[in-house]
């Protein structure tokens, strides 16, 4: 007997819907995959609303994601919802709409929750090994900081300080001047003191980043390498030299939207915020001293499937 399952991420940038399904071994098989840039955070994100076009926009991808969950099948439905809709004054509203539209019931899920589900999602790739990692998952409203190995958590915490904040913040003009990066970074040094005690405790040498930026960072490395498989499949673990991702660094600052957008492998829905999100990257690296990136393309809606199934 064989069950589907249907996982919904509903994140500040991107909603993200899985479809799988599930035999007596507890075997996976993938039968959908698809994510759409509803920008849940865009226009609302620094007054704590969910703004009247991001909300319309998020209730019709989301009337679509149970079109296709019907059409395959899929009995159970987990979705959950992070940091835009957590804070959001307007998102017990949004909650209750959802699941009259849809009958979809959505799981609101704190940060550290968020942090714990992203690692189990990670650890599934087999990216983690007996070292301790730094792993970063970088959202649209929170980044979520997971000190680890491949056996456990040693520390975790997600900050309200995701690439669509940070956006609204700094990006005064574009391309990003020097003075914008340099305001980012003094914000980071403030904001992240408890990670910065933290590392200085667990000393990880390698940064592992999960999913969206990460993800984009992979296809543009690649092609410049000449190597198109990415376009096909993104395979779950996968890594960028440090000189590579300097290399493209230094691009994302130096170009404008327009220029960025024709970089081979660019998506248009990251196309800026990816600019805030690698001088974060950036920060990570040259604070903490780290010396290798690793990539996961599994994050929290893997990490939720993998509970399940231990279930």
């Amino acid at each position: 007997m064989t069950n589907r399952l249907a996982l919904i991420d509903m994140g500040t940038n991107t909603f993200h819907l899985l479809v799988v399904e599930v035999d007596e071994q507890a075997q996976l098989r993938e039968l959908y995959k698809t994510k759409v840039p509803v920008r849940l955070g865009q226009g609302g994100i620094s007054n704590g609303n969910i703004a009247p076009e991001a909300y319309e926009r998020a209730l019709k991808t989301l009337r679509q994601f149970r079109k296709t969950i019907d059409e395959f099948g899929a009995k159970t439905v987990r979705a959950m919802a992070t940091s835009m809709v957590r804070n959001a004054a307007n998102g017990d509203d949004f909650i209750k709409d959802i699941y009259k539209q849809t009958d979809i019931q959505v799981e609101v899920i704190d940060g550290a929750r968020e942090a714990e589900l992203i690692y189990y999602g990670v650890r599934l790739t087999g990216v983690l090994d007996e070292q301790p990692a730094l792993l970063m998952d970088i959202g649209g409203g929170s980044v979520e900081f997971i000190l680890c190995n491949n056996q456990e958590i040693f520390w975790k915490r997600s900050f309200e300080i995701g690439a669509q904040r940070l956006m609204d913040q700094f990006f005064t003009a574009d391309p990003i001047p020097d003075e914008s990066i340099a305001a980012e970074k003094s914000y980071l040094n403030e904001r992240l003191q408890p990670l910065t005690e933290a590392v200085a405790k667990y000393k990880p040498t390698v940064l592992v980043g999960s999913s969206g930026t990460f993800d984009t960072l992979c296809d543009i490395d690649a092609l410049r390498h000449g190597d198109t498989s990415r376009q096909q499949s993104i395979p779950p673990a996968s890594g960028i030299s440090m000189a590579d991702y300097y290399a493209i660094h230094e691009e994302l600052l130096r170009k404008n939207h327009d220029e960025r957008l024709a970089i081979p492998g660019m998506l248009e829905m990251r196309v800026d915020m990816i600019v805030l999100a690698s001088i974060l990257v950036d920060f990570v690296l040259q604070k903490y001293n780290l010396q290798e990136i690793r990539t996961s393309s599994y994050a929290l809606k893997e990490g939720v499937l993998y509970e399940m199934l231990q279930k």
